[in-house]
């Protein structure tokens, strides 16, 4: 399954970042597909931390190139409830 051969890749690399692999899914939406990561830690994240796991996390999948189809990488932080 490609979300858990992907967290497999990417989860040592963002754990040294001090961020948690929340969830990994890859869904066709229409006529694109998405890869969508969901980080958390203890702090807030903001989109310069998403930004930051991003450029950790795109030179992994495309030299592990196990995504054949042409997909949008989304990272984002896992929703915190009040």
């Amino acid at each position: 399954m490609i979300e858990e051969k992907v967290r497999e890749l990417i989860e040592g690399p963002i754990q040294e970042m001090g961020i948690d692999v929340d969830n990994v899914e890859y869904v066709k939406e229409g006529s694109n597909y998405f890869l969508r990561i969901t980080i958390d830690r203890a702090q807030p994240i903001d989109v310069d931390t998403c930004v930051e796991v991003t450029h950790v996390v795109n030179p992994i999948l495309d030299e592990a190139d196990i995504i054949k189809d042409s997909y949008i990488l989304d990272i984002s932080s896992k929703e915190k409830g009040d």
